[in-house]
């Protein structure tokens, strides 16, 4: 399907969802995978319903493999991210990374929505854009995703009554979805696994599903390039949202002695000139009551 972010957000806004193909090269995918082996042999089955009792998840994959920053930052995926969530916030936010491996006999997921992470009303927004990467192929015997076309318009659809679609895809593929979208991954009845790599993105103003600012503390995350570094959470969102001692938390990954730093604003284009003019306005009037 097209490259064009346009058109891809266009989709997404559509039909909840678009399959992007062929947005990762081979050698990634599998140089990926390489890196993340060793941590899907080890790490045990969840526990609970939800997260599935044959199913293998972890996270932090930006200090796993240094191919995670590809899909992370990958210009597509973020022009169509930022075009989806821009307008509802002052930057977007890295909301997870995750890797995901269904066993053989695991049960279809729980259909659900992933922006009911958060509470309120959510009317006329999106809080979220997720993208799986498929390591393997995506088949409906092995576990594919699962959407409900359409409900992302509809809170109230039900879906016992609506076919799901499932995103069969390859290795190189990316399936974006919005948070308000019914999904959930389906039943594994093959014999073999199915491993994927989740990426996550919200509004900004969130909290994040995965707490970066543990994952990634400051002599982690000084290692990363200043805009992946941003995006998960080394930045302030204004006005003054996120601050350290009244600064940008990038400051930590320079210097890690906060004391006696000034407070600064960071502010919206817009607040800053109304401050402006009311303090312009303040200094004209107290001129002239000193200069009667």
């Amino acid at each position: 399907m097209t490259h064009d972010p346009a058109r891809c957000a266009a989709m997404l806004l559509a039909d909840g969802y678009c399959i992007v193909e062929n947005v990762l090269s081979p050698n990634t995918v599998t140089a990926l995978e390489t890196d993340l082996a060793p941590r899907f042999e080890t790490t045990p089955f969840c526990e609970g319903g939800f997260y599935g009792a044959r199913t293998k998840r972890f996270g932090a994959l930006l200090r796993r493999s240094r191919h995670a920053a590809t899909l992370v930052q990958h210009p597509l995926i973020r022009t169509i991210a930022d075009t989806i969530l821009g307008a509802w916030c002052d930057r977007i936010a890295l909301n997870l990374t995750q890797a995901v491996e269904i066993h053989p006999g695991a049960l279809a997921q729980a259909p659900h929505r992933d922006q009911d992470l958060w509470g309120g009303d959510k009317t006329g927004m999106e809080y979220q854009l997720n993208v799986i990467w498929p390591i393997d192929p995506f088949t409906a015997d092995n576990g594919a995703t699962r959407l409900w076309p359409g409900s992302h318009r509809d809170e109230a659809a039900d879906p016992a009554v609506i076919a799901p679609l499932v995103a069969e895809m390859a290795p190189g593929s990316a399936l974006l979805f919005l948070g308000s979208i019914v999904h959930g991954a389906g039943a594994n009845v093959s014999d073999a696994v199915r491993r994927a790599v989740i990426v996550g993105y919200c509004l900004g103003w969130l909290r994040t599903f995965e707490n970066q600012y543990l994952v990634y503390p400051p002599e982690v995350a000084r290692h990363f390039d200043p805009e992946l570094a941003a995006l998960v959470g080394y930045a302030q969102h204004r006005p003054n949202l996120g601050n350290v001692e009244g600064q940008c938390p990038s400051v930590l990954l320079g210097d890690p002695d906060i004391d006696g730093l000034a407070a600064i604003d960071a502010l919206r284009p817009e607040q800053a000139e109304a401050i402006a003019d009311y303090v312009a306005e303040q200094e004209a009037a107290r001129a002239g009551i000193l200069g009667g």
